[in-house]
């Protein structure tokens, strides 16, 4: 398990739940996790850092070498979605939990992938390709018509989007999305795309076999945001025709099964306030809130992962029943959203019926600013959106954390706002709530 925090545990416990043994990993900073009790086998990466640590590929390699493992799981962030890593694995004559490497490429690049999406008829808004000088910016802005985002062809999680309003702005932009993008993500590389006034976000979870089969398993529904990185999720999405997402749900699967795709997927999406829809990016990976789809279909999505990448085929497609809903629990101020380290003096996780809560911490371990701020994710499900939200709140208000500050309190803020409560969600919501 090439990862940390709750997504270590999460495929550790499928491994368990599988028969399977399982390798974990650690930093200095992670000593104390639970999750490695949990594990077969433990190997400690010297150093704190992400670069020392997590994103070390060769001594990760050298783990796997080691233990004996068959395989690796990259869960989210870090390698995840690295070609260059899962070659590396195959090279080794190991087995990448995840697409194709020629996957990874293909989707790792915003820019391309926007192209190969609307070469397969997949509805996409107005955008560029890569920008390579300002005097192209500034064109290629006034044809998609401001305001634009300036985005990274790679990375993710809102990291070096700058929404430009004039061409006055739009070079500082740039230079601002570049610096940021080559830091986070290794290139440098940025696109244009036209701004969408308060969308919604919706993404589709996609199956996919060895055997040129592809499947979805329904839609979340993402809009509450923070800096663009999402704080709840839910399925079904409130709202909107059954029938609408269906059809967008199943034109995603069929062009996944078209081109080949073959293992767990996401196809993001944003729904502009007129009903279009319009392709945002794939992630070729697990993605944080896959515990949503689980809840509403019966389904282990990490343990397929598992189970594809060993050759099986598709299951039989699942139903959807009921209604879940997941909130992030970050340690940071619930005001100003900086992050907050310090000792977990208190760590109780509340234990309802309905409730699901994932974490890679225990009570007396420390937060430290090396990674991620994720404390939990906490997820609920009910007969109905109304029952599912409930639960949440409540678990979110039993949940005893103290030695950090978390974001609970907004969290709880927009559970209770009238808007959410109808439905009435876009991805600027959270600000309009804050403020």
């Amino acid at each position: 398990m090439a990862n940390r925090g709750a997504i270590a545990r999460r495929v550790i416990r499928a491994c368990n739940e599988l028969g399977l043994e399982s390798v974990a990993v650690y930093s200095e900073a992670d000593i104390g996790a639970p999750y490695l009790a949990e594990a077969s086998q433990t190997y400690a990466l010297a150093g704190h850092s992400a670069t020392e640590t997590y994103l070390n590929q060769e001594r990760l390699l050298d783990v796997l070498k080691h233990s004996g493992a068959q395989g690796v799981h990259p869960g989210y962030g870090f390698l995840s979605e690295s070609a260059d890593f899962a070659r590396a694995v195959q090279g080794a004559g190991k087995t990448f939990i995840g697409p194709a490497p020629e996957w990874l490429e293909r989707m790792g690049d915003k820019v391309a992938a926007r192209a190969l999406m609307s070469q397969e008829g997949f509805p996409t808004f107005s955008g560029s390709d890569l920008i390579t000088g300002i005097k192209q910016a500034k064109e290629t802005a006034e044809l998609i018509g401001y305001p634009v985002l300036v985005k990274p062809t790679g990375g993710g999680g809102g990291m070096g989007m700058e929404r430009v309003e004039g061409p006055e702005a739009l070079e500082h932009a740039i230079a601002r999305s570049r610096t940021i993008a080559a830091s986070a993500f290794a290139s440098g590389g940025i696109y244009l795309e036209k701004w969408i006034a308060q969308p919604r976000h919706i993404e589709f979870q996609i199956i996919a076999d060895n055997n040129g089969r592809s499947a979805h398993v329904f839609e979340r529904e993402c809009s509450i945001q923070r800096r663009n990185q999402k704080l709840i999720e839910e399925s079904p999405a409130p709202g909107l025709p059954a029938e609408t997402l269906l059809a967008v749900a199943e034109q995603s699967a069929t062009v996944c099964t078209h081109l080949g795709y073959n293992n767990v997927g996401t196809l993001e999406t944003l729904l502009s306030q007129d009903g279009v829809f319009g392709f945002l990016e794939m992630n070729t990976r697990i993605q944080v809130e896959h515990g949503v789809t689980e809840e509403v279909t019966g389904l282990d999505l990490v343990g397929l992962q598992i189970k594809l990448a060993q050759g099986e085929s598709l299951p039989q497609s699942p139903q959807r029943s009921g209604f879940a809903i997941e909130a992030r629990v970050y340690a940071e101020d619930a005001v100003t959203l900086l992050p907050s380290t310090g000792k977990l003096a208190v760590f109780r996780l509340p234990e309802m019926y309905g409730v699901r809560v994932e974490t890679g911490f225990q009570e007396g371990q420390s937060v430290t600013p090396y990674y991620d701020a994720l404390l939990a994710k906490v997820i609920a499900k009910g007969h109905t959106r109304e029952i599912a939200i409930g639960r949440l709140s409540i678990a979110l208000k039993a949940f005893a954390i103290e030695g950090v500050a978390t974001n609970i309190p907004l969290l709880q803020r927009v559970l209770l706002d009238e808007r959410f409560l109808d439905g009435k969600i876009d991805t600027g919501l959270l600000d309009s709530i804050r403020n």
